[in-house]
């Protein structure tokens, strides 16, 4: 890992920084309400009194709504930051994300009624989405393929410090013990808000905008130091090589056409897979689930489970690049698979025990880290990777718009299917998702490719070029790259640069 240190100079550093302190929301706000909706102030403040136990509990319903509408913002935020992002660019996006979550912070930490705090959180989730349209697209742009592969790991960190805060909290005997972790909204946005303008504006995007020294001088701030002037002018030239195979930024149709159908299948499954594997299961409603069992302090569970994530992270980080996508995808599917079906045959025999219950409590946790050794962390790196490079940021929509999508459905149906009066499975629940996370490894081995070592121009050389899925692995990118480029530019390198500049050129006067 610290080898790769040396792609870094300090304009990388704070840019790679800054773009992964950013989605640290994305975990505040899921863990946030995961968490506190389990604490007793909370269900105090929004529940209601069960008849028959004369506690206070969430209703079904309602809980179901509020784990799920917020999906309606996320898939909101993802077009509108898709859309500000592609054209105003990716630190303007990030810039008037961050001002508009200061607003949706305020809502939520001042919440008194059940109408304010889920409007909080669907608002909240406009911020999430349009985080998650712009960071997996500015992170790879910001960075060489080497440090933007292992800084996307450090993410499981989120939970850790967001569910130590609801733990250190939960002791509160009144309205603090919530308000004070919603709080937390305010400071990730702060940082961005005041560090965006100081790193440099993707390369990538400049080029598509006709900006062509402005993107030079953009990637030379960001390689100056750990790499020769050789090296970014071939990173430079690659960049342009690969803007250089259209004219004109494409179409949304595009990405359902057939040279790009095929991209645009892997991009939705895998999106699809992360949420039908019942990862919601654990992070939305695993502390709600735990509490109901009453064998286990539900917010303790929620940061062991955390500190849990951040180990497995840690490992994936001096992993990944080694063992690839493909193997982290299907280790973590077989993983889930065998863990949801045993967390489904532990609430067959009814009533279900004491010692089942803690049994059923070991396979959520078990169920986090299966989630977290691939689906977790790999989904966004291939669903980004794979899109022809022209078409990034429609295919990030599209992507991201079935996340969007699946998260809704999922999180919607997982309560009517635990609880009575509804279908009442409990942990039976697991046999569903087992099932779909058998086809989740069927999916992997057949239809995602190896990308690891493999910048973006390569990865779209390698798709435009024919070569079969299971086979992207074990091609030498680089020589074919090089064959390329050295073909098209008549035989030698330095007639490529003008020949691709020009042609870019010509061809982003389209996109602005």
């Amino acid at each position: 890992m610290f080898e790769k240190a040396r792609y870094f100079n300090r304009t990388l550093a704070l840019a790679a920084g800054l773009i992964a302190v950013s989605t640290f929301n994305y975990g505040f706000d899921n863990q946030a309400f995961s968490t506190t909706q389990a604490m007793d102030s909370f269900t105090r403040q929004f529940g209601v009194v069960d008849e028959s136990t004369g506690k206070y509990a969430l209703e079904p319903a309602w809980l179901s709504l509020f784990n799920s509408l917020n999906y309606i913002g996320f898939a909101a935020g993802v077009i509108i930051g898709s859309m500000v992002s592609s054209r105003w660019g990716r630190r303007w996006c990030m810039f008037v994300m961050s001002c508009y979550a200061l607003v949706t912070a305020t809502i939520a930490v001042t919440s008194n009624t059940k109408e304010q705090i889920m409007t909080a959180r669907i608002l909240n989730y406009i911020y999430v989405g349009m985080e998650l349209a712009v960071v997996p697209i500015f992170h790879p742009c910001a960075s060489p393929w080497t440090p933007s592969r292992h800084l996307s790991v450090f993410l499981g960190l989120r939970w850790l410090v967001i569910n130590s805060i609801c733990y250190g909290t939960s002791k509160l005997p009144d309205n603090r013990a919530w308000r004070i972790p919603l709080g937390m909204f305010y400071l990730v946005p702060s940082i961005v808000l005041s560090l965006i303008f100081f790193i440099p504006e993707s390369p990538r995007w400049l080029l598509y905008k006709n900006r062509v020294d402005e993107a030079r001088v953009m990637l030379q701030r960001l390689r100056e130091g750990a790499f020769s002037d050789d090296e970014i002018e071939n990173e430079f030239r690659e960049l342009q090589f690969a803007l250089n195979q259209e004219n004109e930024q494409g179409r949304f149709i595009e990405i359902f056409q057939r040279r790009n159908l095929k991209r645009t299948f892997i991009v939705v499954l895998v999106n699809f897979f992360q949420q039908a594997t019942g990862q919601a299961f654990a992070s939305q409603y695993g502390a709600v689930y735990v509490r109901s069992l009453g064998t286990f302090n539900p917010v303790l569970f929620s940061l062991m489970n955390a500190g849990i994530i951040v180990v497995i992270t840690i490992a994936i980080l001096f992993q990944a690049d080694r063992f690839g996508r493909r193997p982290l995808l299907m280790v973590s599917s077989i993983a889930l698979t065998g863990v949801l079906m045993t967390m489904g045959g532990l609430g067959i025999e009814q009533p279900v025990s004491e010692a089942r219950k803690k049994g059923i409590v070991a396979m959520v946790s078990l169920l986090v880290i299966s989630f977290s050794i691939g689906w977790a962390p790999m989904t966004f790196v291939v669903a980004t990777e794979v899109p022809a490079l022209r078409l990034r940021d429609h295919s990030s929509r599209l992507g991201f718009g079935m996340n969007v999508l699946f998260n809704f459905l999922v999180n919607f149906s997982i309560q009517y299917l635990i609880y009575a009066p509804y279908a009442a499975w409990g942990s039976k629940v697991g046999f569903l998702f087992g099932s779909l996370a058998a086809l989740a490894l069927v999916f992997t081995f057949f239809c995602v490719p190896e990308c690891k070592g493999k910048t973006l121009g390569q990865i779209d050389l390698l798709f435009s070029s024919g070569v079969k899925l299971r086979d992207f692995g074990n091609i030498d990118a680089e020589s074919m790259m090089d064959a390329e480029t050295n073909h098209l530019g008549g035989g030698g390198k330095g007639a490529i640069v003008t020949t691709k500049a020009n042609h870019v050129e010509e061809g982003v006067q389209h996109d602005g």
